[in-house]
């Protein structure tokens, strides 16, 4: 179990984290979630003290062990076996088998574990240091974007790996399924604050959205009862008898901390550009093949064929040649054998994930899309910088400054500098925090262009697919259909083992949130009811009792200018009957302001008990 108290960092002026207090408790699986830049590996690499705090502590048990999958790649033995199995404890050292174990789930194949590690490329090399750490059995295992470089079965061992995972485990991805499949937690930072719930990410959304729409109506209340209050001091700061009350109302007014508005977080919001589109067929292609080297084929005997507003999915284990297979598509590479027949009406646009490399390193955001296409004008530009979240001054950003995902917005912003009406995609979502893919999947689905896309997310694969390229068993195919369609008629190799959850424990997981959610709402609507029963008429009798005040005080004023006149006129018998009504009127108003007295204290009493009642209902 590890303690963060009163955490703060910040680099320079921007502040990340503003006091945060959580901890994470044995068995405790968290998913760390949070938009881009605020903070989530900044978060990873205090907890390995890579960087240090600007004040507040980090409580680790003695002797806790931490594994931290890190992206440099060094690498001292000779064979990928050797090197996993060094990884392994002390008194585990020959213990091959279950390094083997975790290679074989992480993609690896029989023939790779004697082979140099050096000649894997970049992702399964990260996939040997992720090895490293598993075997390793830490205490808190930190992983941060596992799924980057994983295929869809590899994320599905992982997921199985990691469910049956006895020690702590801090997560971050993109992958909102894969996330909701392993957290038993989620650790949330929104506003430079922390909150930590029991639950899925669903959950967690849903509370921060309750907290914004409460935080909001309270700041009005606030706002609305703090002028009721200067108001009431305005009116009978001179009244003796309501000292004390007006003194209370000061003090009550001067602790009262002003609640400011909540500025606005800026969110990914865009839409591709269609251009119009007539005919049905877009790409023919007819007994496609490719290989690197002449005696290792990736393509065989391929046909394929995709209509208007399409949405193609790609799919298979990493390297097998699914982004090959986009570039022959997007005419980067030439097929060996084979026809790819394009209709001429067809203008391309392509995602490639290797694309962030052609970036500039010495040219802003601004630059990188106004000089992509020729048709782009500086203000057009500034709208497409505006719309991948670098308005004003963000937009003259260098690349070189840049984090991954706002390299990868840079070239969504490039790929909507031109109209299209087919899209290539291949892994987009890499990068992008989980708002992000959000949009990203939102833009993909309102397209009315066609889409082709490599991805190893299932929960774009379920929203956006109805026809599958699949790479499987060395071969290559289109399947017509849904990628539940293809669950359910063919699957994957391990299908029986890779189905964590079927969609009866969905369903029924579903289920008892909806009802939790039910209850609580139920709750909070009869909590709002039964206030407004009790408060509601106190409210009106303190207007009345305040209204009468203000009578009784007008009559006062009256007895007392009619007492004057008489007195000059030594009216005795009308002194004497003035002098009854002045003495009913002044004990009138003692009574009334005694009433107000009570009343007031009474609703403010009850008042404050709804408030705690509600308060303590959302920590649910």
């Amino acid at each position: 179990m590890i303690s963060i108290e009163n955490l703060t960092k910040s680099y320079g002026e921007h502040v990340l984290f503003d006091q945060m207090c959580f901890k994470i408790n044995s068995g405790e699986r968290v998913g760390l979630v949070g938009r881009n830049g605020h903070g989530k590996t900044t978060m990873l690499r205090l907890i390995v003290d890579e960087i240090h705090t600007d004040a507040g502590t980090i409580s680790i048990p003695k002797n806790y062990r931490i594994g931290y999958v890190r992206q440099q790649l060094e690498f001292t033995k000779s064979t990928i076996l050797e090197e996993g199995m060094t990884g392994l404890l002390e008194h585990e050292k020959d213990h091959y088998w279950k390094v083997e174990k975790i290679l074989y789930g992480l993609g690896f194949s029989e023939s790779d574990m004697s082979r140099e590690p050096r000649e894997f490329s970049g992702g399964f090399q990260v996939r040997l240091n992720m090895a490293k750490v598993l075997v390793s059995e830490p205490d808190l295992l930190l992983l941060d974007e596992p799924t980057n470089y994983l295929d869809i079965q590899s994320i599905r061992w992982i997921i199985r790996f990691l469910n049956n995972w006895s020690n702590e485990i801090l997560l971050i991805t993109h992958d909102r399924s894969f996330m909701d499949k392993v957290a038993t937690h989620i650790l949330g930072i929104h506003r430079k604050k922390v909150r930590k719930i029991s639950g899925n990410t669903e959950r967690y959304y849903s509370r921060i959205l309750q907290d914004e729409e409460i935080y909001e109506k309270t700041r009005i209340n606030d706002e609305k009862r703090t002028k009721e209050t200067e108001l009431f001091i305005s009116r009978f700061r001179a009244k003796a008898r309501l000292a004390n009350l007006v003194q209370s109302r000061i003090k009550t007014l001067a602790k009262r901390k002003k609640q400011e508005k909540h500025e606005i977080l800026k969110t990914l919001e865009f839409s591709f550009h269609f251009k119009p589109f007539s005919g049905k067929n877009v790409i023919k292609a007819e007994n496609i093949n490719f290989s690197y080297e002449q005696d290792k084929p990736i393509i065989n005997d391929l046909d394929i064929a995709i209509n208007a507003k399409d949405r193609v999915c790609v799919i298979g284990k990493n390297g097998k040649g699914k982004t090959t297979l986009l570039k022959l598509l997007a005419g980067d590479i030439k097929s060996r054998t084979g026809e790819i027949v394009y209709n001429p009406n067809v203008t391309k646009g392509f995602f490639e994930q290797s694309n962030l490399s052609t970036l500039v390193d010495t040219q802003t955001v601004e630059q990188e899309i106004l000089y992509c296409h020729k048709s782009v004008d500086q203000q057009f530009a500034r709208n497409i910088c505006g719309a991948m979240m670098f308005s004003g001054d963000d937009s003259q950003k260098k690349i070189s400054v840049l984090s991954g995902g706002e390299k990868s917005r840079v070239m969504l912003g490039k790929l909507l500098a031109t109209p299209v009406n087919l899209l290539l995609l291949d892994e987009p979502t890499n990068h992008l925090d989980m708002d992000s893919c959000n949009a990203l999947l939102a833009a993909i689905d309102c397209f009315e262009g066609t889409v082709i896309m490599v991805t190893h997310n299932e929960m774009f694969l379920h929203a956006l697919a109805n026809k599958l390229i699949i790479f499987k068993n060395n071969s290559q195919y289109m399947f017509h259909g849904s990628y539940q369609d293809f669950l359910e008629k063919e699957g994957w190799e391990d299908r029986e083992k890779a189905e964590i959850f079927t969609r009866k424990e969905e369903i029924q997981q579903e289920h008892n949130l909806k009802q939790t959610k039910k209850e609580i709402r139920q709750k909070r609507s009869e909590i709002i009811t039964e206030k407004g029963r009790i408060l509601t008429p106190l409210k009106k009798k303190i207007k009345q009792a305040e209204e009468l005040i203000e009578a009784r005080e007008s009559d006062m004023s009256g007895f007392n200018q009619a007492m004057i006149q008489a007195s000059q006129k030594k009216d005795g018998h009308r002194i004497s009957r003035l002098g009854k009504e002045v003495h009913k009127c002044q004990t009138d108003i003692d009574r009334l302001f005694d009433e107000l007295e009570t009343l007031t204290v009474d609703f403010e009493s009850r008042e404050d008990e709804f408030k705690k009642r509600l308060k303590d209902l959302e920590k649910l």
